[in-house]
């Protein structure tokens, strides 16, 4: 549920903190008063698209920050996938924006603003006019269903997804080893030579590396060798080892006079003969070290074998060696041509069977379930003050099978007596549309875990009956959903759980747009005004009171 949104220098807004309420939260002020603005940082703060002209004042950065409380384990699910920790059972959403650029974060921390989508799906639906013109697209119809039937569907649509690329996979091996005579036999010969190379190699695991050692030892050996021979002059003979045996000599008389002079005597003696036994091992080391040219030829030649077939085949004799094995593979099925290709051909036909078999499992599922929304949407729109509407779904093949199934479906609708059904497309106006989505989505949220939906130009286009009807509805979905609705209807307002009012003023000779929460007293003279427009009569303020006491009861009915 969105707790509160924070809006800071963006378009008319100086800043606004505005904190939202469960059940109906409506939105009204005349036309031009900003209503749109609030939508359009909330979108922002969702990860939308950011324009630097939305900025009140460009020498200062603007911010939208959104405040969602966390309400179920499904919530919790789905931001522990995206790595979002949960604070207080809350998280925050946020972007700020300069001239140049906008940072997304989600509770402090910075991140894309696709993840910033991401989370903000997790809590909010957004429905305007661009939404209610989606349903004019078949793609939308089939993705409303699956969401409908999700429970049901769900492990249907899996195994369709599994057969699919099961299919491709086999496909695209088939179609890839289809050649003719010429071809295969000039692969087989390429593969022949490719496959004696490897083998002549005769190679091992790990032997390059060790190879590399030794070709590193012997191409370094002189100057090893003459490493050595300093050290060893400069520890033995006349060096090191003839001034260690002098400080020997000198100490060692000397502890007769002083016995704490016999740990030092002890010590130095210790040095000494650590270093002839130094000595001696760096001799015998010196002794056995020799450089042989033909065995470090051979280890060279060898070493660049090595490494021209890791250069073709694979970074380590590991992939070298899987790329031979590959290769045999592919060469035994040559061989054995026509008895591979047709194995081959049998499991591509039995794979794409078994992918129409599941499509068409997903496909009666589907039906089953689309009998289902029909009627439920169909009862909904009658709520709507459809007097007599019909409403289905047609269901059409695709030409090739998807990840998806083969289901091509649409809505279709007759809105008046004797009308024949037609596709949603050809039928619906405007105002139509916006009920018809309401209606769907009445009935959608009755198993989706999104908390707040937010209604854009729900009231496009009606008045009157259809209004009230509209009101009644928004109602019922508002009793499991936190629902924000900007609206122009008084009908539509009456029902308000919270109403707040937003209104333009100037300050400093600059327009600003204001928005805060009503009281019932001032809703009722929120309500006068939409229904009386600037004048505003004692017979119209009773009007509007009237209004919010039948809004009261019929709510208490309703719900």
């Amino acid at each position: 549920m969105l707790l509160y949104l924070h809006v800071k220098n963006l378009a008319l807004i100086e800043e606004e903190e505005i904190g939202f309420q469960p059940g109906l939260n409506i939105l009204t002020g005349e036309t031009g008063a900003g209503k749109s603005i609030i939508l359009g940082a909330l979108s922002i703060a969702l990860g939308g698209k950011v324009s630097k002209e939305i900025l009140r004042d460009s020498s200062r950065d603007g911010l939208v920050e959104a405040v969602f409380q966390v309400t179920n384990e499904e919530q919790k699910r789905k931001l522990s996938e995206l790595d979002v920790e949960i604070y207080d059972d809350s998280v925050i959403l946020s972007r700020k924006i300069s001239d140049t650029r906008a940072i997304a974060k989600v509770n402090g921390e910075t991140v894309p603003a696709q993840k910033l989508k991401q989370v903000g799906d997790i809590f909010i639906d957004i429905y305007g006019q661009h939404e209610h013109q989606s349903l004019l697209h078949k793609k939308k119809h089939l993705e409303m269903l699956d969401d409908f039937g999700r429970a049901d569907l769900m492990p249907v649509k899996e195994a369709v997804r599994a057969s699919y690329q099961h299919f491709v996979e086999l496909r695209e091996e088939y179609e890839s080893s289809r050649l003719d005579e010429s071809e295969r036999l000039r692969e087989v010969g390429y593969l022949e030579h490719e496959i004696q190379e490897i083998t002549d190699a005769n190679l091992k695991v790990g032997e390059d590396e060790e190879i590399e050692k030794t070709y590193r030892f012997l191409k370094n050996s002189q100057k090893i060798a003459e490493g050595l021979n300093e050290a060893y002059a400069r520890t033995s003979g006349d060096g090191a080892a003839e001034l260690l045996g002098r400080a020997v000599r000198e100490i060692g008389p000397l502890v007769v006079y002083d016995e704490k002079l016999a740990d030092l005597s002890s010590m130095i003696q210790d040095v000494e003969g650590l270093l002839n036994d130094f000595n001696r091992e760096l001799s015998d080391y010196m002794e056995g070290l020799e450089f042989d040219a033909e065995t470090f030829q051979n280890i060279e030649q060898r070493l660049d074998l090595i490494n021209d077939l890791k250069n073709k085949y694979g970074k380590s004799i590991e992939e070298v060696l899987e790329a031979l094995e590959e290769k045999q593979q592919r060469l035994d099925k040559l061989s054995a041509y026509d008895e591979y290709l047709k194995k081959l051909e049998m499991e591509y036909q039995a794979a794409e069977e078994k992918l129409r078999e599941d499509c068409k499992a997903l496909s009666e599922v589907r039906k089953s379930k689309a009998v289902l929304l029909s009627e439920a949407v169909r009862n909904a729109l009658m709520d709507l003050n459809f007097l007599d509407v019909k409403f289905e779904m047609r269901f059409s093949e695709l030409s090739d099978y998807t990840a998806n199934g083969f289901d091509d479906a649409e809505f279709m609708i007759s809105t008046n007596v004797g009308e024949p059904i037609r596709p949603l497309r050809d039928v619906a106006s405007g105002g139509e549309l916006s009920r018809i989505m309401l209606a769907l989505k009445t009935v959608l949220a009755r198993n989706d875990e999104i908390d707040t939906l937010i209604f854009d130009e729900i009231d496009a286009g009606i008045s009157g009956r259809t209004a009230q009807a509209v009101s009644e509805k928004l109602v019922v979905v508002s009793a499991g959903h936190q629902v924000i609705c900007i609206t122009h209807l008084p009908q539509i307002a009456a029902m308000a759980d919270q109403h707040f009012l937003i209104e333009k003023s100037v300050v400093d000779g600059s327009t600003v747009s204001n928005i805060h929460p009503l009281t019932t007293a001032e809703s009722q003279e929120e309500l006068a005004r939409m229904l009386g427009g600037t004048e505003i009569t004692e017979a119209v303020m009773q009007n509007a009171r009237e209004m919010k006491k039948l809004a009261v009861d019929k709510k208490n009915t309703i719900l």
